[in-house]
Formats: C-alpha cells, structure tokens, sequence
C-alpha cells in the first residue's frame, strides 16, 4: 500500500498562492449552446443553492446555457443506468456513489469521454488520491485515463456520543490510539448505561450487513486496510486474493466483527441495516459510535446545537503495531458519456466548477457535510479547520492532511461487481448466523471475489 500523507499532500499541492488567486473561470467563447446536467440532490436546500448560483455564473460569463436537474440519490442512479442503456443520455452526470459504481463498469465498456483535458486544469492543486480516483481502465482501448472529474471527497471518520461516554463514566481522550483497543475501549461502556437505565443500547454501531449498499463495504474495508490487507487489489488492477497477509487480514477482520456481534456489542438488526439505518440508530441513541462515510451523522443536527455538540468526531486510530492507516478516500466527481449532444459545453461546464473558488462555495454552503479535493483550500480557508466546531476540523485533516488511498473499484471494475454481491455482509451472516468458522468463511468470500475479477483481466 503507497498511502499519500500529509507531506506528498502539501508537496503535490503548493504553489496556489503563487498561480494566484483562486483562477478566473474557463468559458467557452464559442457560440451559445446548452448542456444537459443530472446532479445529485444536496442534503440540504443551501447545498442546492449553492449548486445554482455557479451554473447561473457560469451562464453568465460563459453565455451557454445549463439545463440542471437536481435529482434525489437513489432514483438519479437508476436514471442514469437507464440512459446508458437507451442511449438517451444527458451532457453530464455527477452522482456521490458512482466512483465506486457507475464509474468503474462503464470507463471499463467504453461508455464515457475521456475527460483529461477536465482535470488536468486543475491538476497541479488536486489531492493525489483524487487525482489516482479519477483514472480507470477502458477494456476497449486498453489503458487507463481520466474518465472522472473530482469535485468533492469524503472519509469514513468515527462519530460518537461523547455526553454518553461521560454518562458511562468514562473519557473520550482516554481512547486508546490503536485499532483493536480504540474499538474495545467502548464495549464496557455498554453495560454502564444500561445499567445506569438505557435501554436497548448497542456499544458499537458495526455494520456487518448483506443489504448495503455502500456502509457495510466501507467499514469491512476500513477494517481490511487496519489488518494490512488494503492490497487484496493494486493500483495496476491485479488481485492478490493468495497473498498470506492479505488472507491473515481478512480473517482478523472477520473475526473482530463476528465477535463483537456475537457478544452482543452490536444491534441484531445491523445484519439488515441499509445506509440509512446506522445514522437512525446513532440519532436515537441505540448505539454509542459507528463508523460511517462523511459527517452527515453531525450535519443533519447543526441547527440543534446543544445536540450537535454532544458528538465527538474522529479520525482513524493506528493500526494494532501502531502505524498509520490510511482511509479510503471516496471520491465524488461527474462524468461524460458517450453520445452526449454537447461534449464542449459538458468539459467546459466542469473546468468550471472544479475551480477552487466555485467548488469551495458549493461545499461550505453544505456545511462541510463533503471535503474538497484540493488540500490548500483546507489550509487555506479558516472554515475547514475552525477549531470551535467540533466536527469539521478532524474530518477535513483525516481526508486531506493525513493518508488517503483510493478505493479498490477504481483499480479493478471488478470489485465494484462484488462490493454490489455484498461478498463481505454474506460471509460476516455466515459466521454469525450460521456458524461457519472466520477462515472458511474467508476462503469462500476470496473465492467468489476471484471468480468475479477473472472477467475483469487488465494488461500491464
């Protein structure tokens, strides 16, 4: 695993000051023309009105036309699988899930514009994780290229009850600094206030699920990455599924989880959880932390202030020989496909708002609910690492300043196909449930994932 850190970071990303300000927008200058553009719906109204004020500016400057549509989550990406299939598609399709999804099977089928010109306009200020996220590899032509363009980031940080932790009798900045032991440490805390009259309260929020989507694939391989096993696949798209220290990290992972679950620490119903049902039981206060993508948990609450600020967000720990891990950066962005009636008008739309300037308006109207793809706008802005909110500031340095790599679908379409199968939920079901040992139930995941990726050979 090549982690990026905070030094290749702040090497990759210096000199904003000196390219000057935060750059004057790119326009076309041609004759007006209209760009059809599905764009997730924001968590928030302010998040959408962000979102508006930049196409009205770059209608502005540029004279073009955008025809936006703002399209909740789970119906925008049955939308777009229907237009690829139709081949009735829009200029531009920005989704959060489809770098993990959409993204890596259809660069893969030749279904989308290489979109280098895009990024490499901003290349010189993009984090180096996002720029390694924005890359696939097109089976057709037999390479990899941008077929992605970054415009937003999240971690997967910790979020947890600190007033529950001081209620159980506890210290949250006496958590311990390492993986095992910083999970562990919260376990006893359960009995505490169920004995003190909680009732029906989970120590840990885990979820060890087979419905998905997206949570339980992200905590398996947080999990994954903490054991050592992050190379089960490489940046060059080969699998590693025989490699001993993958396998070792694989049933440690399995074992922690299962355990945990079968000692009763974990909810029973987390087997079933989608990625709705570990926020609902974090707000309820059926759980005392999770781990869990972005800081919607935090941000759906900013307005209750007294609430907001009774959680405590966190960074990944070490891992167990006390070594950094690096988090999984998912990175969320827009694409082109094929066949889009204004690809010239879709490319210069998005040199648009990947600009520092319009990107950093649209996320912080968002209240930091996702990260930039840029580190300096971090450093450089007091808002991401404002030392009053108790939330935003870990967030911003665990996806920004600290080590990052990609997530695993972006090297092989593949695991896209066996993260959508939920492998890892079933074989967790499997030791809870049906009482198959961690080993044997790791030997059958690796196996189906095997299977699934020899259909996905990618050329050196």
């Amino acid at each position: 695993m090549h982690p990026f850190n905070r030094r290749s970071v702040l090497k990759a990303s210096a000199g904003l000051a000196a390219a000057g300000a935060l750059g004057a927008p790119f326009v076309a200058k041609a004759t007006a023309k209209t760009a059809s553009v599905w764009w997730v719906q924001g968590f928030i109204k302010e998040e959408d009105e962000a979102l508006r004020r930049a196409v009205a500016e770059y209608e502005k400057a540029s004279g073009n036309t955008i025809d936006l549509s703002l399209v909740p989550f789970g119906p925008l990406m049955q939308k777009m699988v229907s237009s690829l299939t139709s081949g009735d598609v829009p200029d531009v399709m920005n989704h959060n899930t489809a770098f993990a999804t959409f993204v890596p099977q259809n660069a893969w089928n030749d279904k989308l514009e290489d979109v280098t010109e895009v990024v490499e306009s901003q290349k010189d200020h993009y984090h180096p994780t996002a720029l390694l996220s924005a890359q696939y590899y097109n089976n057709v032509k037999k390479k990899r290229s941008y077929y992605y363009v970054p415009d937003r980031a999240t971690v997967p940080p910790f979020h947890i009850w600190n007033s529950l932790v001081e209620k159980a009798g506890y210290k949250i900045t006496d958590a311990p600094k390492t993986w095992d032991a910083f999970w562990d440490f919260f376990k006893p805390m359960q009995k505490a206030l169920r004995d003190k009259g909680v009732r029906g309260f989970y120590a840990l929020g885990l979820q060890a699920t087979t419905t998905g989507p997206a949570d339980g694939n992200a905590m398996f391989h947080h999990f994954l990455g903490a054991y050592g096993g992050y190379d089960i696949i490489t940046k060059d798209g080969k699998p590693h599924l025989d490699d001993p220290q993958v396998k070792e990290a694989v049933i440690k992972a399995l074992t922690y989880i299962t355990t945990a679950f079968k000692d009763g620490y974990v909810p029973p119903g987390a087997l079933s959880w989608n990625d709705a049902d570990d926020n609902n039981a974090f707000h309820a206060k059926q759980i005392l932390m999770t781990l869990d993508g972005s800081i919607s948990t935090e941000v759906s609450l900013y307005h209750n202030k007294d609430v907001y600020n009774e959680i405590a967000t966190l960074g990944l720990p070490q891992d167990n020989a006390g070594k950094p891990i690096a988090s999984q950066l998912g990175v969320i962005g827009s694409v082109v496909p094929k066949g889009a009636k204004n690809v010239d008008v879709a490319k210069d739309f998005l040199k648009f708002v990947i600009q520092p300037k319009v990107t950093n308006e649209i996320l912080k109207s968002s209240l930091g609910r996702f990260l930039p793809t840029m580190p300096e706008i971090v450093k450089n802005d007091p808002f991401w690492l404002d030392p009053n909110d108790p939330h935003r500031a870990n967030y911003a340095r665990q996806g920004l300043l600290e080590p990052t790599v990609p997530v695993h679908p972006v090297f092989n379409p593949g695991y896209a196909e066996a993260n959508a199968q939920q492998i890892w939920g079933a074989a967790e079901a499997d030791v809870i449930r049906e009482g198959v040992t961690p080993q044997a139930a790791a030997d059958q995941a690796l196996n189906r994932i095997g299977s699934i990726l020899a259909k996905y050979p990618i050329e050196s």
